[in-house]
């Protein structure tokens, strides 16, 4: 008999995030330098490893000429005493077969089958949790067909969006809002799990380290 590959064009629902305890002792929060105070709720905080950042920093710099991009799987967590959802970054899936140039990246079929397929078969214990690509001599936003394709392909609420600057070396994450919505124009920042053990990795100039305690003191920390 004749097998059937099967296009998936969304990610499966997920009804309840992984109930655990957020990992903020263990890592280092950077946050924009330029918007820093925002009053804006992000539906999740995201925790990111150093693996995971490496990564798409050598695959962003890959082609500097072109927009490139990829999967981010982890974990969706929510902490136990809190109830605070986070996602957590820990797998990063390079996209094939995407049609890109120098101001536009679109996955096609190909491009889907064959992420779906690694992300079961290679890592079949994470959730797919965003996606990120590049912006090359453009600057850090999201444009209407990012948020078109953000809104259809990565619809459920804690799915986020990772846009990266290979020339000026800056970056920032796109979170829905606690109310579904999505600022074109702002960016976040994000928690870099450096397990206590090692020297921060992140380099991107637009954003600043601070020392998180969970209360309302929050110092910013020269590295």
């Amino acid at each position: 008999m004749e097998n059937k590959s099967v296009v998936k064009l969304s990610p499966p629902a997920i009804n309840a995030p992984m109930q655990t305890r957020i990992p903020k002792h263990l890592a280092l929060k950077w946050v924009p330098k330029e918007n820093e105070d925002s009053e804006l709720p992000p539906h999740v905080e995201v925790f990111l490893t150093q693996n995971a950042y490496i990564r798409m920093c050598a695959h962003a710099g890959s082609d500097l000429y072109n927009e490139v991009g990829g999967w981010m799987a982890g974990k969706y967590c929510q902490d136990q005493l809190n109830g605070n959802q986070f996602v957590v970054i820990d797998t990063i899936l390079p996209a094939l077969y995407t049609n890109q140039g120098a101001a536009h990246l679109t996955f096609t079929g190909d491009t889907q089958v064959a992420l779906y397929d690694h992300l079961e078969s290679a890592y079949p214990g994470k959730l797919l949790v965003g996606w990120y690509h590049t912006h090359p001599r453009m600057g850090i936003f999201f444009s209407h067909w990012d948020a078109w394709l953000h809104q259809n392909f990565f619809p459920h609420p804690w799915q986020v969006a990772l846009v990266i600057e290979p020339y000026t070396s800056t970056g920032g994450f796109f979170i829905r809002q606690t109310d579904g919505s999505l600022h074109t124009q702002h960016y976040f920042g994000f928690y870099e799990l450096t397990n206590r053990r090692k020297r921060s990795v992140v380099f991107w100039r637009n954003l600043q380290p601070i020392r998180d305690t969970g209360d309302f003191n929050k110092e910013v920390l020269t590295l």
